[in-house]
């Protein structure tokens, strides 16, 4: 599963071209919202929310991340609901896109 969450990770992820110092900042704070929505769709996984309402469910919630990250939800929901229900609720998915978003 290691693998799967790796390369699913990699393939969703961007990587920035700024200067130094800005993109640690950037790319820390881009990274920090992403997280944010792959956490909140982890988070209508483990309330069992139908995968076809997810977008509509976070955006109930009025999730404080910048309008733009609102369009990331659709793209991670497949991913996450395609692991195993044990895990989701076991892995801390926030962590581990942090993690990877900010390796890149």
């Amino acid at each position: 599963m290691i693998v799967k969450l790796s390369i699913s990770l990699s393939v969703a992820l961007g990587v920035s071209a700024a200067a130094p110092a800005f993109a640690d900042t950037a790319k820390a704070e881009d990274c920090g919202y992403q997280s944010d929505v792959v956490a909140a769709v982890q988070a209508a996984r483990v309330a069992r929310v139908d995968e076809r309402e997810v977008i509509g469910h976070i955006a109930d919630t009025a999730p404080e991340w910048p309008e733009k990250y609102s369009a990331v939800v659709p793209l991670v929901t497949p991913w996450v609901y395609s692991i195993e229900m044990a895990e989701v609720t076991s892995v801390d998915l926030k962590a581990a896109w942090n993690e990877m978003c900010l390796a890149q």
